[in-house]
């Protein structure tokens, strides 16, 4: 390796925030092959996590191997450029809904994506990974966060997640139910959802391609009978025909055909705003 190649690589690898990371793919993008990066590994100026998967060293950093999630997510929308997303409950709880949500440990970091990289879930994070590909609606870009930020000219703090937004969070955990989320406590956090936006849940409920989703979305925006319910009116969407079984020992509800929990048919609320 020549002086000048040596000098590019280093400055291309010092570009990289300590402690975020990059991939074999990233490396490979930039003329680094597999040898040449196990020669960065050791001079120390890359630290290799997982097979394909390295880290910029952190001055002073933990000594222990647990990743925060989130410089993991932020390195792969900003650094590597994979087109993923943060959503349901994880989203909700990132903006300020989480009074009720499952967090600690436990809690898993829901990641949406179609090219998704298979190491991911493989990697030693504070938080367990969940993955789902983005085919719950037409448009697979619609409801998500603006990414303003430029990953060359930006400072690190300053990156921001690229998450759904409430309306399309909600949405995403809907389609996790009965198995993988709580009626409970989505009702907890829908109770709170009082400022979502009729014209973008508008756009989401067109999109959407469920009709699970759809009917149960306005099973809860009845219950709690927000002021954007108001501007919604279930006759434009598309809900199909036909009763919906959803949960064991649940009740169909009377207007939307969808068997949920029986609390969520005995509410005056279950005839629509």
């Amino acid at each position: 390796m020549s002086g000048q190649e040596h000098e590019k690589i280093k400055n291309l690898l010092e570009s990289v925030p300590a402690g975020f990371l990059v991939d074999s793919a990233w490396l490979e993008r930039h003329d680094i092959g597999r040898r040449s990066s196990y020669y960065h590994v050791k001079r120390g100026w890359l630290e290799r996590i997982h097979r394909g998967v390295f880290r910029r060293p952190a001055p002073n950093a933990s000594t222990t191997n647990t990743l925060e999630w989130k410089t993991c997510l932020l390195s792969l929308q900003h650094i590597m450029g994979y087109d993923v997303h943060v959503g349901g409950t994880t989203a909700l709880g990132q903006q300020g809904y989480d009074h009720y949500l499952r967090l600690g440990s436990n809690a898993p970091v829901w990641v949406y994506g179609d090219a998704i990289p298979s190491w991911l879930a493989k990697l030693p994070l504070n938080a367990p990974i969940e993955t789902r590909s983005t085919s719950l609606f037409a448009d697979p870009s619609l409801g998500l966060t603006k990414d303003e930020t430029d990953a060359s000219t930006t400072l690190p703090w300053d990156w921001k997640l690229k998450m759904s937004s409430p309306e399309r969070a909600v949405m995403e955990v809907m389609d996790e139910l009965p198995d993988h989320e709580s009626f409970h406590n989505l009702d907890m956090v829908f109770e709170s959802l009082t400022t979502l936006r009729p014209r973008t849940l508008t756009a989401l409920l067109h999109s959407c391609k469920k009709i699970k989703v759809k009917r149960l979305f306005f099973v809860f925006a009845d219950r709690h009978n927000h002021a954007w319910r108001k501007r919604l009116e279930p006759e434009e969407f598309n809900l199909g025909s036909g009763d919906r079984a959803l949960v064991k020992g649940g009740r169909i509800h009377p207007r939307y055909r969808i068997m949920v929990p029986e609390e969520f048919v005995n509410t005056e609320a279950s005839d629509g705003a």
